[in-house]
């Protein structure tokens, strides 16, 4: 990838003091308020200074400490916080969370609706129905905003050169990648260096979400990083393992982390 800005150290207005990121396992996460995210995602794009940005929640935190590839390949990202593991990891290892919860679902949104008139957004991912059906909902919702493209997610290997060249025809500010993770960082990260875009953000479920493909929890639950719990009511099956050996893995990991200074369990 074409060199990236360090991860930035945050001002917290309600704290008045600056925020040095936490690592959390591999993962070095940026500590931003929301409001600090999207001016420091806004500046990049106003630069045309370029930045991968990925958001970690327990589960991508947990694929990072098994998989040293793609603890390797978020290292080259921005990553943001998500949900009540990040939280938790925070607070175990260093003793302070984070100033805001900023799971890419809420805070794409908040992201788009700072973005000045005209900016241009592309969408890759998801089925062909949902990533149109997502663009129309976008350019509904954000008239300031120009979808200038979009392209659905199942394509092969051999693919990516073509559309790595039909994304740079588009022209796009900001590119979001809605195929989970780690397959979406995965791919930024083979694209990044063939890409003219500024801002490339992977954002999981974002496109199904914003189609109506897939309802979203309460927004207490939200409020509260407990979205994860609906999410399993919804597909038990799908996300089984995921919220409940795999949280279990993650919270031993962390505990690990602590006792040991750092040092990353073998198994």
């Amino acid at each position: 990838m074409s060199e990236q800005a360090p991860a930035p150290q945050a001002r917290d207005s309600r704290a008045g003091a600056t925020s040095e990121p936490v690592r959390i396992g591999p993962v070095e996460l940026a500590r931003l308020s929301r409001e600090a995210a999207v001016a420091l995602l806004l500046d990049h794009v106003a630069r045309r200074q370029r930045r991968a940005v990925a958001f970690a929640n327990a589960h991508g935190l947990l694929l990072a400490m098994d998989d040293a590839a793609y603890a390797r390949t978020l290292s080259r990202f921005l990553v943001l916080n998500d949900g009540i593991g990040a939280e938790i990891g925070a607070r175990v290892l260093s003793g302070t969370g984070f100033p805001d919860n900023l799971n890419g679902t809420d805070f794409i949104p908040a992201l788009l609706s700072a973005a000045p008139a005209g900016t241009r957004l592309y969408l890759l991912g998801a089925h062909p129905h949902v990533v149109e059906k997502a663009a129309t909902t976008f350019t509904d919702r954000y008239p300031a905003i120009e979808i200038c493209g979009w392209r659905d997610g199942y394509f092969s290997p051999d693919d990516e050169a073509g559309i790595a060249a039909a994304i740079n025809a588009a022209s796009p500010d900001i590119l979001l990648v809605a195929m989970g993770n780690p397959k979406q960082e995965y791919l930024i990260d083979r694209l990044f260096p063939h890409l003219e875009v500024p801002l490339a953000l992977g954002v999981g479920a974002l496109f199904d979400f914003t189609a109506g493909e897939v309802v979203r929890a309460p927004g207490t639950m939200r409020r509260f990083g407990l979205e994860w719990i609906f999410r399993f009511l919804q597909e038990p099956r799908r996300l089984g393992k995921r919220y409940t050996s795999g949280v279990f893995r993650y919270l031993w990991k962390i505990l690990w982390l602590r006792l040991t200074g750092g040092r990353q369990p073998s198994g």
